[in-house]
């Protein structure tokens, strides 16, 4: 995190997103965390614990992107077949009985 800050891309993105404000606390002893406060109220935390300049970029790009929604399936749909199967439908009362 440090060589992120101390990097070019920081500088960067607070002119390109002037509308964003970006806050740098020290947090000795943690973890460091990106945090996004979003105009909804909702928050988002991403923990940056040993990401390389590349790759807090991105997780700091992605959390600029976001609108703050939590985060929702899409729908898995059931997949719904023109044929039977092959094998037929199973059901334990056919079949032959085994005996032990």
């Amino acid at each position: 995190m440090n060589s992120f800050l101390r990097s070019a891309h920081l500088p960067q993105l607070t002119s390109s997103h002037p509308h964003v404000e970006f806050k740098i606390s020290p947090r000795p002893g943690k973890h460091p965390v990106l945090k996004a406060q979003y105009v909804n109220g909702r928050e988002k935390a991403v923990c940056v614990r040993n990401l390389r300049v590349e790759e807090i970029r991105q997780k700091v790009e992605g959390l600029l992107g976001n609108d703050g929604k939590k985060n929702r399936r899409l729908g898995a749909r059931k997949v719904v077949a023109a044929n039977e199967s092959v094998r037929g439908v199973w059901s334990p009362m056919h079949g032959g009985i085994k005996r032990i």
